[in-house]
């Protein structure tokens, strides 16, 4: 990556650690997710989560996403087991603009295509659809509230 960082796979509890981290930041304090829902069971499933993680060059952690996939996340999916669900992703104030976001949704992106999956499914904040729409999601049904923040859901065909 460009800027003196990158993005890689979270292999192991530091970086783990550094991905919740990220998320505790952006969500907990700055957002108002209430802490209690912000981590999931999903967190410690290695079988069905690939974390990934932005870092500058010092190991400062900028950036994390997740994705979910098999039948939890067809449970997120409409029941589609070949849809990987995007969620969890979080850019740290000082890290956006810098392409950070648009980094890490790709980097999910090659995971969910090693995985043999064909789209992605995110539910995003309404105030970041531009973003997404911008890598090729769609926005699709009415919008709802999730943690009292307005979301809709999208989806993007992986080519092969």
């Amino acid at each position: 990556m460009s800027g003196g960082w990158r993005v890689r796979v979270a292999g192991g509890p530091a970086d783990r650690e550094a991905c919740f981290a990220v998320r505790k930041d952006v969500f907990v304090a700055e957002q108002q997710v209430p802490e209690d829902i912000e981590y999931d069971v999903f967190d410690a499933e290695d079988a069905v989560t690939v974390h990934v993680l932005a870092v500058r060059d010092d190991g400062v952690a900028l950036g994390t996403g997740r994705l979910l996939h098999g039948p939890h996340a067809a449970d997120r999916t409409g029941g589609d087991p070949s849809v990987g669900s995007l969620g969890r992703l979080a850019v740290t104030g000082a890290a956006r603009g810098l392409g950070v976001g648009v980094a890490l949704v790709r980097a999910i992106e090659d995971e969910a295509r090693g995985l043999g999956l064909t789209a992605v499914d995110l539910h995003a904040q309404s105030h970041a659809l531009g973003f997404y729409e911008r890598l090729g999601y769609v926005a699709y049904g009415a919008e709802y509230q999730d943690a009292g923040i307005p979301h809709r859901s999208m989806r993007r065909p992986l080519d092969t």
